[in-house]
């Protein structure tokens, strides 16, 4: 009587398991779709607003490209990667630089993602965040204009940040007790620079 009753219990068990299976499979595929429409929507919004002059965006690479982490790797951006890689496009088609999808694993409430905007001559657009959970009144203030502005409109080659105030194209102010979070976006941003130059030396998606 004992064995009827796992072997009852077993049963339920594995039917509720495999139920349940099909469920979330289901809630999946319904979901997936209207998920990926609204990170195109979004991204698709991002690159625009770091590239206003472009009329449209081309793709260089859509997925990480391993010679490039290499490339980043061996520029000290370990903790940073490329995401996706686009060339804006003038009403003509005339390239006007490249848009990039950089994700750094530094912030401090988990991965900071943003798009950013290079022209052809290296000057930084600006950058707009993708994803980003910092603290609160804190590291939350990367998410402001006044934050971000200090990367836009600046030809260097890299940026540093600094708390007694910046003095230089090369410089943004910190965001005062949230170090860290001025770290992973200043780093993340250097990465774009350094995707860039790779690219401008003829690297490919290949």
């Amino acid at each position: 009587m004992k064995n009827n009753t796992i072997v009852k219990d077993t049963f339920a068990l594995t039917l509720i398991t495999l139920i349940a299976g099909v469920l979330l499979g289901l809630v999946y595929n319904i979901t997936a779709e209207p998920i990926a429409a609204e990170q195109a929507r979004s991204k698709a919004e991002a690159y625009q607003a770091v590239f206003q002059d472009a009329d449209s965006f081309e793709v260089v690479a859509d997925a990480q490209v391993p010679e490039l982490e290499s490339y980043l790797d061996e520029n000290g951006y370990t903790a940073d990667n490329i995401d996706e890689v686009m060339q804006a496009v003038d009403a003509s088609g005339n390239s006007l630089g490249y848009a990039f999808t950089v994700t750094s694993s530094q912030g401090y409430g988990g991965d900071i993602q943003l798009a950013m905007g290079i022209q052809s001559d290296g000057t930084v657009n600006g950058i707009s965040f993708l994803s980003i959970s910092e603290t609160a009144g804190l590291g939350m203030k990367a998410d402001t204009d006044d934050f971000k502005n200090q990367y836009a409109g600046k030809q260097v080659e890299k940026f540093e940040y600094t708390k007694s105030g910046a003095t230089q194209d090369n410089q943004v102010d910190a965001i005062s007790g949230a170090t860290i979070t001025t770290n992973a976006v200043t780093d993340a941003v250097n990465a774009g620079l350094c995707a860039f130059q790779y690219y401008e030396e003829g690297g490919s998606e290949a």
